[in-house]
């Protein structure tokens, strides 16, 4: 249960091991036939299906420990990149997905990313760094003096992006939005917190950084307005 990347890995290899075979004997055979069928692709088909039959089985069984969950889940996603990317898998075939966007299993995803996006923001606000810029001594750069943890959250906003983006449905896409919305709203409230500590020195280098912060924060979500 600890080691999903065991198959994985193996059947991506697979995939890749046998292409050039199906291509160059199979393929030419089902051509000539007037078959329709892509011998690469059903060959895929076929290998994610037993993927789906063993997920089915095995995410049940740890679907109460998060750190098993959070490392099928990750691993799940790297399969899904590799196998669209490199091996030219279509979207309209069942895929690893389909098993993530099942309720029991999707609820618990939904909680396990709020968890370590929570614990995330924990550190990132409590850290020596918090209100420094990265690149305070790079002028052009540096226009907006933002400070590091505004950074680390809006990069944490667009990793959770890239995790459910591929998702089949828009209602479950629309599920994560609404967590993204959460932590939006959580960071606002941590960073209204900390500003109301500042208002004595509202001239002061953190008063400063946070308005930065929020001005970073507001110009890259209008930048992501146009992003469906």
């Amino acid at each position: 249960l600890n080691k999903p990347e065991w198959y994985l890995t193996q059947v991506l290899m697979w995939i890749g091991n046998h292409s050039k075979f199906l291509d160059d004997k199979i393929q030419p055979i089902l051509d000539k036939a007037g078959s329709s069928v892509n011998a690469g692709l059903e060959f895929s088909r076929a290998l994610v299906m037993l993927i789906l039959e063993k997920l089915a089985v095995d995410i049940p069984c740890l679907l109460y420990d998060d750190t098993l969950f959070c490392h099928l889940v990750d691993e799940v996603l790297l399969f899904e990149r590799e196998l669209y990317s490199v091996h030219g898998y279509l979207s309209s075939l069942p895929s690893c997905m389909h098993i993530l966007s099942e309720e029991s299993c999707f609820q618990r995803w939904l909680t396990v990313e709020k968890k370590f996006a929570l614990q995330k923001m924990d550190s990132m606000l409590s850290s020596e760094a918090a209100w420094i810029s990265q690149y305070k001594d790079i002028t052009d750069v540096d226009e907006m003096k933002v400070p590091d943890c505004a950074e680390t959250f809006m990069t944490l906003l667009l990793v959770i992006t890239d995790r459910y983006k591929n998702l089949p449905t828009a209602s479950r896409k629309l599920q994560f939005l609404g967590l993204q919305k959460e932590l939006v709203d959580d960071f606002r409230i941590r960073l209204t917190q900390v500003m109301k500590e500042e208002t004595r020195a509202s001239l002061g280098f953190r008063y400063c950084a946070i308005l930065n912060a929020v001005n970073y924060i507001a110009t890259v979500l209008a930048d992501w307005a146009d992003n469906v």
